[in-house]
């Protein structure tokens, strides 16, 4: 961005194109997975399985799948991970990406498996 002036920084971000946001919901890998692909982080996509890090107290280590990516408000919603509203409806937690760690990737996109690949010989 070229400006410094946060109202500018906002407006930019919330107007970016969906391909663009999309590529802004990265995690950090596992150590495991970090050495065994060659890589630091990955975009998050559903089916993947992560594990809290950070946030509130109850919800440190919780593991899970990604059931939603939410891209225009940057969070991502993990299964069986719900919040209590006033009414005692359960609804999913909302999770910002940078609060998670990938433990275990969907492989089932043949594109993503093959730029793993071609990530971990270079």
């Amino acid at each position: 961005m070229v400006t410094i002036q946060a109202r500018k920084q906002r407006k930019t971000l919330f107007n970016l194109p969906n391909h663009r946001k999309q590529k802004q919901i990265v995690a950090h890998l596992s150590p495991e997975l970090r050495e065994k692909y060659g890589r630091r982080n990955m975009p998050l996509r559903t089916g993947d399985t992560v594990e809290v890090m950070r946030g509130e107290g109850e919800i440190i280590g919780f593991e899970g799948k990604i059931s939603t990516i939410f891209t225009d408000e940057r969070r991502i919603a993990i299964e069986s991970l719900t919040m209590a509203k006033a009414d005692e409806k359960q609804v999913s937690r909302k999770i910002h990406p940078s609060n998670v760690m990938i433990t275990k990737l969907d492989l089932s996109d043949k594109k993503r498996r093959q730029k793993l690949e071609t990530a971990k010989e270079d």
